[in-house]
């Protein structure tokens, strides 16, 4: 799916939707503990990263292995690094870490027009879907709790924009990637993990939001 394509639910059919889903194979390898994908659109570069709690006057070039190596050996330092890379209109940040997790930064990265779209997945296996707009989440769950979700009762709902996705344990996080690029028109690239991109330094989330427990609520 390129930018601009349609977003109906399933676009061009169910083997479209297959095809799209089985190129995002790489998000369910082991090779990945952990990470977050977002997807900004009405923003700059700048502007997400200060959403993110970053300062864009500071930054490096790093590649995803990089960014991991530098956090991971100053475990008791309090700050995660933020890749960031434009395609088109959209900008795509990627983290290690788990800002774009937080349905504050969410609420930020989004305000005033904006639209936000992120995919978490955490070193214990846990999962998140998050979607925002003009400041608003609407919609955040855990795609694992749709896994035969038809045998569950009452049965959880999908927010409106994932309707029509059935979730699969062995192919998780491969649907949730396919689901935020129906969702944004926008495909996330594997490559741009081994890519050197600009990375800032973020500010850890207590230091941004301190004891305020609304800003881990959607």
């Amino acid at each position: 799916m390129t930018p601009g394509a349609s977003r109906d639910p399933l676009h061009g059919g169910p083997s479209d939707w297959e095809g799209i889903v089985a190129r995002y194979a790489w998000a369910d390898s082991d090779e990945l503990d952990a990470y977050t994908f977002s997807v900004i659109a009405g923003k700059t570069v700048d502007e997400v990263i200060r959403a993110f709690g970053g300062d864009p006057e500071v930054s490096w070039l790093m590649t995803f292995a990089e960014a991991v190596e530098a956090q991971a050996s100053h475990p008791y330092e309090a700050y995660d690094l933020l890749r960031v890379l434009t395609v088109g209109p959209h900008v795509i940040a990627i983290e290690w870490g788990r800002h774009g997790s937080i349905p504050e930064i969410a609420r930020r990265a989004s305000a005033e027009g904006g639209e936000f779209f992120s995919l978490h997945r955490s070193v214990n296996a846990g999962f998140q879907v998050m979607h925002a707009r003009d400041g608003r989440v609407d919609g955040m769950f855990d795609p694992f709790e749709f896994e035969d979700s038809a045998r569950t009762k009452p049965e959880p709902e999908l927010p409106a924009w994932a309707a029509g996705v059935t979730f699969h344990g062995e192919t998780l996080c491969a649907e949730s990637f396919a689901l935020m690029e129906r969702t944004m028109g926008v495909a996330v690239d594997d490559a741009w993990l081994d890519t050197e991109l600009r990375t800032a330094r973020l500010s850890s989330p207590a230091e941004l939001f301190g004891q305020s427990k609304t800003a881990w609520l959607p």
